[in-house]
């Protein structure tokens, strides 16, 4: 993988991670696309790389709202600040789990295996399409709530299936509010992917990789960039009700894949 390379996954990330199509699939397109032959775990870890550039673009967008979190946390009181973070942790314990016991597993999805990632994005597809025909409500998201959206996106670490258009459409589908299911499903992931850098680091996996710094630098930086543009974007987008177009897209280039995959 050269610079080139890296700035177009990350671009294609930083679009993808925010707007319902998922980014791992797209990205496992990308690599097809451009040659990558990366054994699964230096593919995995370019993926990593391009999450966390995506996570900080999350923390930009939301700074007041992670603010207003740590706020309330250090007044160490139950205030809403509080059980909003203790939502974010119930929300996090199914994909932890998935990560820790079914690492390598997941690393082998990572290989350039296009007609599974084709029919994932059918998969999305359909949730998308449910969603937009569920009905806007008030409803904040609750603490069942949390945990069964941190279900949908443990089931999204699989290639193909969007995170934010699994967890997004799971909490509107459960009747909860749009704009909120939104706000959730952004702030949801960020600890999440922290804490998976900061578990590669004391592996020492982030170390062993052959990948240059110089792509790695790249691959972020474009990555977070086109993140900050599409998670403002997808916000108006949730709000406007406007999922099926996505759904659409999802569909297409679900059958596309695999039909490309096939024939080849």
């Amino acid at each position: 993988m050269n610079e080139l390379d890296a700035a177009i996954l990350g671009i294609i990330q930083g679009l993808t991670e925010f707007l319902p199509v998922s980014s791992s699939g797209h990205l496992e397109l990308g690599k097809a696309l451009l040659g990558d032959n990366s054994i699964p775990s230096e593919s995995l870890l370019f993926t990593v790389i391009l999450h966390a550039a995506t996570a900080l673009s999350t923390v930009v967008v939301f700074r007041k709202d992670v603010a207003e979190i740590f706020k309330g946390l250090f007044q160490f009181k139950w205030n809403e600040e509080f059980k909003f973070s203790l939502k974010i942790v119930l929300s996090m314990i199914p994909a932890a789990l998935i990560g820790l016991f079914f690492e390598e597993q997941l690393e082998s999805l990572f290989s350039g295996n296009i007609i599974f990632v084709g029919f994932m994005l059918i998969v999305t597809a359909l949730l998308l399409w449910l969603a937009d025909k569920a009905k806007n409500t008030n409803k904040p998201v609750s603490y069942s709530n949390a945990f069964v959206i941190g279900v949908a996106q443990a089931i999204a670490i699989l290639p193909g299936i969007s995170r934010s258009g699994a967890t997004i459409s799971t909490s509107v589908l459960l009747g909860n509010d749009k704009t909120k299911a939104a706000r959730f499903s952004f702030l949801m992931v960020v600890p999440l992917i922290l804490g998976k850098i900061a578990k590669d680091l004391l592996d020492g996996n982030l170390m062993e990789s052959s990948t240059s710094f110089s792509v790695l630098a790249i691959g972020f930086a474009t990555s977070f960039i086109a993140g900050l543009a599409a998670c403002t974007w997808m916000i108006s987008i949730v709000r406007k009700s406007k999922l099926s177009y996505f759904a659409i897209y999802c569909f297409i280039a679900g059958i596309v894949s695999i039909a490309v995959a096939y024939y080849n």
